[in-house]
């Protein structure tokens, strides 16, 4: 079995998969409301109009897991980009990997706060949700609309991740 360590999320070590959404990841800021609000622009895009697809927000409620974890299978949205941004404050797991001829290629795993939200690039392998350590209820925002706008793709072998 492969074993893969989780490393703390930053925007940087995500780009190739997507976007933090977190202040410190944007490069415009507004003063809005006559000045008692700070607007954080433009953070992530959302990438859903591919086949005549609209824009969804839902909240997920993710059963909580503990590390090491076991996982067999990565999934893709090819036609839209897919935002979590975490209600309660919790810690999650996010796992990625680079796309190799239609198949995920080596996994990242990253430790995000509970004040950072990922939006991941139309296309982009990703696990699904994984809260840690409690139940935890996350606003996402992704695709609707016709179109086959989900592929899963199950590992030969199951990857361990553990956090050190």
């Amino acid at each position: 079995m492969t074993t893969l360590r989780a490393r703390p999320l930053t925007a940087e070590a995500f780009r190739a998969f997507g976007e933090v959404i977190e202040p410190d990841n944007c490069a415009e800021i507004r003063l809005i409301n006559n000045g008692t609000t700070t607007r954080f622009h433009d953070i992530a895009p959302v990438d859903v109009a591919a086949g005549g697809g609209h824009a969804l927000i839902s909240i997920f409620r993710g059963k909580p897991f503990a590390l090491p974890l076991r996982i067999a299978m990565l999934e893709r949205h090819p036609l839209g980009s897919q935002a979590f941004m975490p209600l309660e404050g919790r810690p999650y797991l996010v796992v990625v990997a680079p796309d190799e001829g239609g198949r995920p290629g080596a996994p990242l795993a990253f430790l995000a706060s509970g004040a950072q939200g990922v939006s991941y690039h139309r296309g982009t392998w990703h696990h699904p949700l994984v809260a840690l350590g409690e139940r935890s209820d996350f606003l996402v925002v992704d695709r609707g609309g016709s179109g086959d706008n989900l592929v899963e793709f199950m590992f030969e072998q199951e990857i361990q991740i553990t956090s050190d």
